[in-house]
């Protein structure tokens, strides 16, 4: 009777994952592992809202196998001399997992696959969590992509077309003494300020397929427009469940396509521009597969000699707490600290003040994002900082400045979605809140910081920075 364990990681589901159904196929016994080590990930351990996040999709994942009489086996300390003292005890001969693809984690597996297999273990490593792994596509040259059309040319052209796997069950599932409480890993807030997290959401793969559902049913047929629209839900919201693999772009994938082909003709949702988002996130894993470098360090080089201006605590402080006197920019902070997320609009938006307007640079909002979204993705979150900051690959150059006020005005023209993160101000007209600096005394009145930069002004020395660094 052979036995097999199955370490999960960020592939937290039953349905659609590869490691699963190879070991339940393979062998009589299998015992669901998942091993708690943080440190392994450094310099990019789990943020504060990534660890609220993990703790309950834990326990979502542990009641989905225990409605299959199963559990899953919790131990925290280094995996290696977990996984060996799990093969001792269970007798296990192999060990399956899903690949991961960020530079601490690929470095990390290759070690614990080597060292498995001089103990005699068998390893086998899947591909679980992306529609392409980032080594299997490549320009004519030969090289990596560095832009996003043509990579996304080259991915739609293959997108696979097998159906995603079943719910994996075991001949046997294996159960062993001494599992950790989900509560022992110490993943909730001593002091509880995760009250909006779980307002918002429902972690586990059951939350996940209720969010793709609804998109399914209404958004995705004006997701074109309606993902530029902060105040609506015309976004999927499914991105903290990809990243820790409560559902993947195959199943989204087949559901968007089986809905949309039921339907009539001429209601049929384009369903191109989100499969192109999903897109963007496969092209992210790609640049990080190519270029470990980029979570620190600048992707296009020249930015290295880039005029950033001191870091300023205080400054940053206004910016995280949303105190900056800017109200879109304000109302993003606000939604990402309450809820563990930020419509991808104004991302870009308190992205831009930030790199631009004030001047910090990148690597400051890419760690307090990393800390504070629920969705927070090595991969995703380099890409996107880079990308507003013009220092990254096929970024938005950058001389393009958002202004947040006629962002506001085009994309919140009723100002709800501000009004909805900055109470104080919800008696007022929109137009006022579209233009703010010009109705300081009027916001101040109701308790509003003053702006803390001009933008025009910020944004004329941005450029003259710019300036400086394109004249090398």
């Amino acid at each position: 009777m052979s036995t097999a364990l199955v370490l999960f990681r960020r592939d937290l589901r039953l349905a659609d994952n590869p490691a699963l159904t190879a070991a339940c196929a393979a062998h009589d016994r299998v015992l669901p592992v998942y091993i708690h080590a943080p440190d392994e990930d450094a310099p990019w351990a789990p943020g504060a809202a990534s660890r609220w996040w993990l703790h309950h999709a834990l326990e979502a994942l542990r009641a989905q196998l225990a409605a299959q009489g199963a559990d899953l086996h919790l131990r925290a300390g280094s995996t290696l001399d977990q996984l060996r003292d799990l093969v001792r005890a269970t007798g296990a001969t192999a060990i399956h997992w899903n690949r991961r693809y960020e530079p601490a984690g690929i470095a990390s597996d290759t070690a614990l696959k080597a060292a498995l297999r001089q103990d005699g273990i068998e390893v086998h490593s899947h591909a679980g969590n992306l529609w392409h792994e980032p080594w299997t596509l490549a320009t004519d040259a030969g090289q990596p992509y560095r832009v996003f059309t043509p990579f996304w040319r080259k991915q739609r052209s293959q997108l696979p077309d097998a159906a995603p796997l079943p719910v994996a069950r075991a001949r046997d599932w294996l159960q062993l003494p001494g599992s950790l409480p989900t509560a022992a890993l110490g993943l909730l807030p001593t002091i509880r300020w995760d009250t909006g997290l779980a307002e918002a959401w429902t972690p586990g793969e059951a939350g996940a397929r209720e969010l793709l559902d609804i998109f399914a049913d209404d958004a995705v047929s004006d997701y074109a427009k309606g993902r530029d629209l902060p105040a609506r839900h015309g976004t999927s919201r499914l991105s903290p469940h990809l990243h820790f693999g409560e559902i993947t772009p195959r199943q989204i994938q087949r559901v968007l396509q089986d809905r949309a082909s039921g339907a009539d003709a001429r209601q049929r949702p384009d369903l191109e521009p989100y499969l192109r988002e999903l897109g963007w996130r496969e092209f992210a894993h790609h640049l990080l597969f190519h270029f470990p470098q980029t979570p620190e360090a600048n992707f296009n080089p020249r930015f290295d000699g880039f005029p950033w201006a001191p870091a300023d605590d205080a400054l940053l402080a206004r910016w995280q707490q949303g105190r900056t006197g800017i109200p879109l920019v304000d109302a993003g902070m606000r939604e990402l600290w309450h809820t563990g997320w930020m419509h991808n609009r104004v991302r870009m938006v308190v992205a831009s003040f930030l790199t631009k307007n004030l001047r910090q640079h990148w690597l400051h909002g890419a760690r307090w994002f990393w800390d504070t979204l629920v969705d927070a993705d090595l991969a995703s979150n380099t890409l996107g900082w880079q990308w507003v900051a013009g220092c990254g690959a096929d970024a938005a150059p950058y001389f393009r400045v958002f202004n947040p006020h006629l962002q506001a005005a085009k994309f919140d023209p009723d100002a709800a979605y501000i009004k909805r993160w900055l109470p104080e101000l919800a008696p007022l007209p929109a137009k006022v809140l579209h233009e703010a600096g010009k109705h300081s005394a009027l916001l101040a009145a109701r308790g509003y910081p003053a702006p803390m930069v001009d933008l025009g002004a910020s944004r004329d020395a941005a450029l003259a920075a710019w300036g400086t660094l394109a004249k090398e």
